[in-house]
């Protein structure tokens, strides 16, 4: 498999004393090699905010998904969004990201501190056209209600990785830790000194943020949102959990999985024995390298890449696929970890682009105990709830039942 994809994460955080973030981001892909991402930063903070915000990024990204104009998109938030009574305006400032084929594309900015592409790591200028939208000019001298948009067209390349942020980054550290914020020179060195090609766009919006909470002493003064798009080859990870309901459909199942591009994991260890069995290579359990009460150490067969126990280390793994989404809080202890749920996060978060889950459907006679939580009912919610969030965080995803 040669081709390439888009790898997007974004993270943020509120003003504090806020419960609303008055940033939005949304993400769409109405095709298949077609991706539109907008961040809008709504006037003020909190309810206020975060409802032009909203609506400024579902109008933009709905209109722009159907090769609309930037014009026609202004033009409707202009038509459509309340009017600050304070300040007589009604706008949210947006920045606008479009890529087709994972190859061109074209950046929309409004307002919003300008989006860094980083090319092998290190800042790329882009080009900006400027373009003045809206307002009544018919008395020959600038309007109040014009808008200012920079446009950018631009070939992208493998590893090319674009970030794009609210002002709530480039005020950072105000009448704190530094007199004038985090200018975008500073962002951009920092960006520059953490890139690493293995990250994945997630973990590089999470370091920046990270940095911009530190600058705010814990208690920011506005709402920041980090949004990053890389530019990666897809990488493939197969996932085989679970008998076959008919023993006849082992063979099939296991050739199936087997053939898979990408790397292969195991859960479960009846299904462990059957893989074993069918490549003809013994199943290694051995003594653990790890000791951790909650998750079942792992085992070895040669030709696969990581062999877990089942159910309990699916639902570990489904409570760390959940927090990264809210924010990843737990990222540094499955980041690090030895365990198999931390490995299976790892290679399902992190490394991999699609995912192919093999579930077998039988019932394991081990989970009909009534002393212990599980049942059938139970390990099918748990792919599918995990299926769910890997492909909330832009997994293709793919379930084969037998």
């Amino acid at each position: 498999m040669n081709e390439l994809c888009t790898d997007m994460g974004f993270v943020n955080f509120n003003k504090y004393g806020e419960q609303l973030c008055g940033d939005h981001v949304e993400i769409v892909s109405p095709e298949e090699k077609l991706t539109v991402m907008v961040l809008a930063d709504g006037l003020g903070s909190g309810v206020k905010a975060n409802i032009l915000s909203t609506l400024t990024a579902k109008i933009i990204s709905t209109m722009m998904a159907n090769s609309l104009t930037v014009e026609d998109c202004v033009e409707t938030i202009a038509a459509t969004l309340p009017v600050c009574k304070e300040r007589q305006i009604a706008y949210s400032t947006f920045t606008v990201i479009r890529i087709a084929d994972n190859h061109d594309a074209e950046i929309i900015q409004y307002d919003n501190p300008p989006v860094i592409l980083l090319r092998q790591g290190k800042n790329f200028e882009y080009p900006k056209t400027v373009q003045t939208i809206g307002g009544d000019t018919s008395s020959g001298g600038p309007s109040s209600g014009q808008k200012t948009i920079y446009k950018t067209r631009i070939k992208l390349e493998e590893d090319d990785t674009l970030i794009a942020m609210s002002d709530g980054a480039v005020y950072a550290g105000v009448g704190r830790s530094l007199n004038l914020g985090w200018r975008r020179e500073n962002i951009i060195t920092f960006v520059e000194g953490v890139y690493n090609r293995e990250y994945t766009a997630k973990t590089l919006s999470s370091l920046l943020l990270d940095k911009c909470y530190s600058l705010y002493g814990g208690e920011p003064g506005d709402d920041t949102t980090i949004c990053t798009m890389k530019i990666r080859q897809r990488r493939p990870i197969n996932l085989l959990i679970g008998p076959p309901v008919s023993p006849a459909d082992v063979p099939k199942m296991m050739s199936l999985f087997f053939s898979k591009e990408g790397k292969h994991i195991i859960c479960g260890g009846t299904t462990s024995a059957l893989a074993a069995k069918f490549l003809g290579k013994p199943l290694e359990t051995g003594l653990p390298l790890h000791s951790d009460p909650e998750i079942p150490p792992t085992a070895k067969i040669s030709g696969v890449d990581l062999v877990t126990e089942g159910i309990l280390t699916i639902h570990k793994v489904l409570e760390y696929a959940r927090d990264y989404i809210e924010g990843s809080g737990a990222y540094v202890q499955w980041s690090a970890g030895r365990d198999g749920a931390s490995e299976i996060a790892r290679l399902l978060f992190e490394e991999a682009t699609d995912i192919n889950f093999y579930v077998g459907k039988a019932v394991n006679p081990a989970h009909q105990n009534p002393n212990l939580p599980i049942s059938f009912s139970i390990k099918m919610r748990l792919i599918d709830e995990l299926a769910a969030c890997l492909k909330e965080m832009g997994k293709r995803i793919k379930v084969s039942y037998f």
